[in-house]
């Protein structure tokens, strides 16, 4: 039997806006990863999916982003390392604040667009979030990395638990790194090929470039964006053919 975490990007809504369908992902992913309220959300948004993951026994978990409303957290920034790790644990403290008054712990961290790519590449900027993360909660929980990352270094020098995640609707580079959102065929737009690339990842822990290089992952947590207009159906094509594979969905905890 194979086990994998299946995760996805929620509370990112904001104000009147909606940009996903929050229930019913959450229903059906073991994990949540809660925006803060810098790239996306706010306490009202918080409030509310914290609720939903207490009420589906889905994972808690904290997604920082860049101080970037209007470009959803997807602009680069050039910001100090203080300015990174204060960033964090300013939204770190958001996502807690909802989470213990639930009755629940934060579980894991998963950080945002733009943000989240430079701490994978980074290593300044990859020590902040893990600096941010050991000042914030001496026992903090799990830090998703990505394929060849400088966050699984920084990480494992801080003492912080990792867990690797793939993505299902995203192309690879040669190098393991994600292609970039500008670059054609940076998105996986077939649903029947997102899904059997994924179960390849987790099955044989391999996944085909966008130069056509067979490249090795390692899939312990699958991320499906929330906010894409087909992500609840991907969501649930994703558990269907899990079951068939003989696939596991389940939460890590640390």
């Amino acid at each position: 039997m194979y086990k994998v975490d299946l995760n996805s990007d929620l509370g990112e809504s904001f104000g009147c806006y909606t940009l996903e369908a929050n229930e019913e992902i959450i229903k059906h992913v073991s994990s949540a990863n809660i925006a803060c309220g810098f790239h996306a959300g706010d306490p009202m948004v918080m409030a509310r999916t914290v609720e939903m993951a207490v009420k589906y026994g889905t994972g808690i978990g904290a997604h920082p982003g860049y101080p970037d409303l209007q470009g959803f957290g997807r602009r680069k920034m050039s910001l100090s390392y203080d300015e990174i790790k204060n960033l964090v644990i300013y939204q770190l403290g958001a996502v807690y604040a909802f989470a213990r008054t639930a009755g629940k712990s934060v579980n894991h961290i998963s950080a945002h667009g733009a943000l989240g790519n430079l701490v994978q590449e980074d290593a300044v900027a990859a020590n902040a979030l893990c600096q941010a993360c050991c000042e914030f909660d001496p026992d903090m929980k799990i830090l998703y990395y990505g394929k060849n990352s400088v966050l699984k270094k920084e990480a494992d020098r801080a003492g912080l638990p990792t867990v690797s995640m793939v993505f299902a609707d995203r192309a690879y580079l040669e190098d393991g790194n994600l292609v970039p959102r500008s670059q054609p065929g940076a998105m996986i737009e077939d649903k029947d090929e997102a899904i059997g690339r994924v179960i390849r990842m987790i099955k044989e822990g391999t996944v085909t470039a966008i130069t056509g290089k067979e490249i090795e992952v390692k899939a312990e947590t699958v991320l499906v964006h929330g906010d894409g207009a087909h992500a609840l159906e991907f969501v649930l094509a994703l558990k269907d053919a899990f079951n068939r594979e003989g696939i596991e969905i389940s939460c890590f905890s640390k």
